[in-house]
């Protein structure tokens, strides 16, 4: 792991590009984080991969650091800067054409989402193996955002420890059948009237995750309307299973 560069952020949160390989990537790290004071790890992956420079991501990542905890985020392949696959931008296009016409657009989700978080999912794993040798980030591991791949690292990776779901995203039936695997605590939240998430799907796929505490929060609005209050409520949650 490569640090590129530094940011002393007016919250109290240092920012750290760095590089890990081909990964690029963001750590923010509350100041007080120190090798005598190692903080809890928060991976957070914006829905569907898009890029860590997102400004809801960014503003998540900042005030959960802020709250106390090491927050990373990556540009998975084809997200972000790093260049897409022919079959990704033919994706993309198809999608957008589907849209535009009012036409099912499932199909074309399971064929771009799927091949996303089978190369996301490992990239993740690398840069988590990275990040827990910083002397001032420490287990135990929480996931917060993009469902499909949280429901993929939930069951492949031991060391999350609790994860926050966005029910906003996509998630292939493979993932769909993985969450029956998933067995942290769970946090997961759903828009009402999410315009591309059909709410009976969200539910069923609550449902259907076989953690022992899981809790669902929903409220209205559309998909980019979650409130405020559910990030402090999110690290609140973190804080019952990570500290």
């Amino acid at each position: 792991m490569r640090f590129i560069s530094e940011r002393r952020l007016d919250d109290g949160v240092i920012e750290r590009e760095f590089s890990l390989g081909e990964i690029p990537g963001t750590l923010w790290t509350p100041e007080s984080a120190s090798a005598s004071a190692p903080v809890p790890l928060i991976l957070m992956a914006h829905n569907n991969g898009l890029p860590k420079a997102e400004p809801r991501l960014v503003a998540r990542a900042r005030l959960s650091a802020a709250y106390g905890y090491a927050v990373a985020s990556i540009d998975a392949a084809g997200c972000g800067d790093r260049p897409r696959s022919a079959a990704d931008e033919q994706a993309r296009t198809d999608l957008r054409r589907a849209m535009r016409a009012g036409e099912p657009t499932d199909e074309i989700f399971e064929s771009f989402v799927g091949p996303l978080v089978e190369k996301a999912a490992p990239e993740w794993r690398t840069t988590l193996d990275a990040l827990l040798s910083l002397p001032e980030t420490g287990g135990p591991v929480g996931y917060s955002g993009w469902t499909a791949l949280g429901i993929r690292l939930a069951v492949t990776e031991p060391r999350i420890a609790a994860a926050g779901l966005f029910a906003g995203g996509f998630v292939p039936r493979a993932q769909r059948e993985e969450a029956r695997q998933v067995t942290v605590p769970l946090l997961f939240l759903l828009q009402w009237d999410d315009e591309g998430n059909p709410r009976q799907r969200a539910l069923d796929l609550f449902d259907a995750f076989g953690s022992k505490e899981k809790t669902l929060h929903a409220n209205l609005g559309g998909h980019t309307g979650t409130p405020w209050f559910e990030r402090e409520d999110g690290d609140r949650f973190f804080g019952r299973h990570l500290k």
